[in-house]
């Protein structure tokens, strides 16, 4: 299985109200592609964090493979939702992914 984790930046520009709704957003819409995607085995938003934390909103995804992982990369549901609900809103994304 491959772990597909991001952290999101949202952009300076939103005040924190915004930020709250466009965090709320992501996650319901992501979240969403659970039973929509084959090779997801789970997938986890995180809008809440501490003060400390230097990122706004965390993804926290299990894939079947490498493959599967891929495969969501391009699958138009992903693309969709990523390009309405996610890429607008972004100052800076970073990924790590890994096999458990």
């Amino acid at each position: 299985m491959v772990k597909h984790i991001i952290i999101w930046t949202l952009k300076d520009c939103y005040d924190a109200s915004e930020k709250a709704e466009i965090a709320k957003n992501i996650k319901t819409n992501v979240e969403g592609l659970k039973d929509k995607i084959d090779g997801i085995v789970e997938i986890k938003v995180q809008t809440e964090h501490l003060p400390s934390s230097t990122g706004d909103v965390m993804l926290d995804s299990t894939f079947l493979s490498e493959e599967a992982l891929k495969a969501y990369a391009i699958n138009p549901e992903h693309v969709e939702v990523a390009n309405r609900d996610v890429r607008p809103f972004v100052a800076s994304r970073s990924c790590l992914d890994f096999e458990i």
